[in-house]
């Protein structure tokens, strides 16, 4: 008379018993001794050996042990305004790596026209309980409006870190791009291919990475050209971070006798470079155009786009560091991590038209 099977059925995740050592072992390939000083947490036993224990566990049903099984440590929000400007999918895309590395599992809440808003799009990731949230270029950045929404967040217990736009009035920490510095590469590249009429094409006054760009501007023009503010000012020009608002922007400049453009976004100089052609100008030759972000691909453009590298990775990476902190009960101080640009000269530019 035969015995009863008594092994496991494989309806349901099993425990990895003794008497299954040997069937671990062979799924994984190696030896029994292996297997048990992997389940028993024991040294001894390379990194990617213990990876393929665990995995032959996975197919062969058996439930992890407690002590290695990955756990999420919840949730995190990010909120951007748009994704149709690179320079956001690259801040989720950096964002989501680092908090999915410490494991955490990002939520992406993105602003669309008519749509949600940033404080609808904050109520609903509360709601779900997240750990924190990451603002990139939010309302925080806008000097006209209320910061009291970050106040009533800190308030409810939520950590949050904000992106691009430092206000003395929210007690968060802050990560930010050098915005002067970065105005003040593109200046000194265009004077140093003899441009002297230069002009800014940029988003709405009202956002502090612009009026920061507006003053590494001034600064720049004064210290190369020895322009005064008031003649400065009258090369901005501002408008929206699209391909249509940088070739408006750059029609009223080129009006001005502008030889060169210096633009916010990539977005802007695509348009800057459309705004030149349309009128029969060749850039860089008759126009030369600089960018901002380096976003993906801007490289492959017709011409290559010259542009001020924004450290996405870094900020990103520093942005989740400081959240986690503060997730782990040790708030990060009311300050501003600021990085600094790179200018990437490519094919958009070149030497001054000559008169």
């Amino acid at each position: 008379m035969s015995r009863p099977d008594t092994r496991p059925t494989p309806a349901g995740p099993r425990s990895a018993s003794p008497a299954r050592l040997a069937d671990i072992a062979v799924q994984a390939g190696v030896s029994e001794a292996t297997v048990s000083r992997v389940l028993n947490g024991r040294p001894g036993v390379s990194a990617a050996t213990r990876q393929t224990v665990l995995a032959a566990l996975d197919v062969l049903g058996y439930e992890r042990p407690v002590r290695l099984r990955q756990r999420s440590a919840g949730l995190v929000g990010l909120i951007t305004p748009e994704l149709e400007n690179p320079i956001f999918p690259a801040f989720a895309q950096v964002i989501g790596q680092a908090l999915t590395r410490q494991g955490f599992t990002p939520v992406l809440a993105t602003q669309t026209p008519g749509g949600s808003t940033e404080d609808e799009l904050t109520e609903m990731l509360v709601d779900r309980g997240v750990d924190g949230i990451l603002f990139v270029s939010g309302l925080h950045a806008d000097t006209t409006a209320d910061t009291a929404r970050y106040d009533r967040l800190r308030a409810r217990g939520v950590p949050f870190v904000l992106i691009n736009g430092f206000s003395d009035r929210v007690q968060a920490p802050f990560v930010s791009v050098d915005d002067r510095a970065a105005v003040r590469l593109a200046v000194t590249h265009l004077v140093a291919l003899g441009h002297r009429q230069i002009g800014l094409a940029l988003g709405p006054k009202r956002f502090v990475p612009v009026q920061r760009k507006i003053e590494g501007f001034l600064a720049s023009m004064r210290e190369h050209l020895d322009m005064d503010a008031a003649t400065a000012e009258r090369h901005v020009q501002h408008s929206l971070y699209t391909l249509e608002g940088g070739q408006a922007a750059t029609e009223a400049l080129l009006d001005a006798g502008c030889t060169a453009v210096i633009c916010a976004s990539d977005m802007m100089a695509l348009g800057a470079v459309r705004a030149a052609r349309g009128r029969g100008l060749a850039v860089p030759d008759e126009v030369s155009v600089v960018g901002f972000d380096d976003s993906p691909l801007i490289a492959f453009t017709d011409p290559p786009l010259t542009t001020v590298r924004h450290p996405v990775p870094a900020m990103g990476q520093a942005a989740v560091r400081a959240l986690l902190e503060e997730i782990g009960g040790t708030p990060a101080p009311h300050s501003e991590f600021v990085f600094h640009p790179e200018l990437v000269v490519r094919g958009s530019t070149a030497s001054a038209p000559r008169a």
